[in-house]
């Protein structure tokens, strides 16, 4: 069994039925990339994230993002300490390997902004100083349906941050059987054991970005990207920092699938749940009710893919 096995197989202990959206996470964090949970309130978002602090053995913070959240809650403050005569950094909740942002589209838009320096530079700047976060370093971010009440747009800047954006969805009726029952039981995600320390997962990291991909899968990656800038129901197509983010997803989907190299179907994989929340539809295909999944399936089914040595 190995270290991806270990943690999954812990963090099931907390989340019934999801080994797909679990695996998901999973990739995307050996990516060094930042998770969106996009849902309705209830269905374990929360409860995911911490379980997976647990299993890996990192240090987490929570911030339940609400309209009254302030930008220095995040990144910290300076404070004027009289004794020494100088002013004194307080840290914020940011400083955590895992940052939970609790339905983040709650909050304002000055607040919301204050991450994106620390999701993109792994780092804040308070008062003209910059501070350095904890390695590794991601957020976990839960949204509530955008048109729910109190909720709000993230800016576009952000939503490109988030490698991927994944739904748990409601349980299968047998596996919502098993939550229920459990809970009665008295049991909760405490019950996680830690499989995983920091310093294991920086090393599991640097694995992971040795994995070849060769010039032939870039290209196909870049197509694919290339396709959703020319398609006539895309407003906006997917940024070279999407492709990046592809390119590091499905390096990290063969390191699980325990290979060296990339494959195509990798790629494949990956590339509805890493660019589909940096797409935006044309007003037309908006009011014609077309779905971007669609979209990115027929991208897929039509750009060719390369037959690897």
């Amino acid at each position: 069994m190995n270290y991806s096995d270990n943690v999954i197989n812990e963090v099931k202990k907390a989340i019934v039925g999801k080994d797909e959206v679990i695996r998901d996470i999973l990739t995307a964090i050996i990516a060094g990339g930042h998770i969106l949970l996009e849902d309705i309130p209830g269905v374990g978002k929360t409860t995911m994230a911490v379980a997976f602090a647990k299993a890996m053995g990192l240090s987490y913070s929570r911030v339940q993002f609400t309209p009254d959240v302030l930008p220095s809650d995040i990144v910290g403050y300076s404070i004027y300490n009289r004794d020494k005569n100088t002013a004194e950094y307080i840290k914020g909740a940011v400083f955590a390997n895992v940052f939970l942002a609790d339905e983040i589209n709650r909050a304002t838009s000055r607040t919301q902004s204050a991450l994106l320096e620390a999701m993109e530079e792994k780092q804040v700047t308070v008062d003209g100083k910059t501070y350095l976060l904890d390695e590794p370093f991601f957020v976990i971010a839960t949204q509530n349906p955008v048109g729910a009440v109190g909720t709000q747009l993230l800016p576009d800047s952000q939503m490109d941050r988030f490698m991927v954006r994944l739904s748990i969805g409601y349980p299968e009726t047998e596996d919502e059987r098993e939550i229920v029952l459990s809970r009665m039981a008295g049991k909760s995600d405490t019950e996680v054991q830690n499989v995983l320390s920091a310093t294991e997962v920086r090393e599991i990291r640097r694995q992971a970005e040795k994995v070849y991909i060769s010039p032939e899968t870039v290209d196909y990656a870049v197509a694919l990207v290339t396709a959703t800038r020319n398609h006539k129901s895309i407003l906006r197509g997917v940024s070279p920092r999407g492709t990046i983010a592809l390119a590091a997803m499905a390096k990290a989907t063969a390191f699980i699938e325990g290979r060296d190299f990339v494959i195509p179907e990798d790629v494949e994989a990956c590339f509805v749940k890493t660019v589909a929340h940096r797409i935006l539809l044309t007003p037309e295909a908006e009011a014609n009710g077309v779905s971007v999944t669609d979209i990115l399936d027929e991208i897929i089914t039509k750009t060719v893919a390369p037959k690897l040595k």
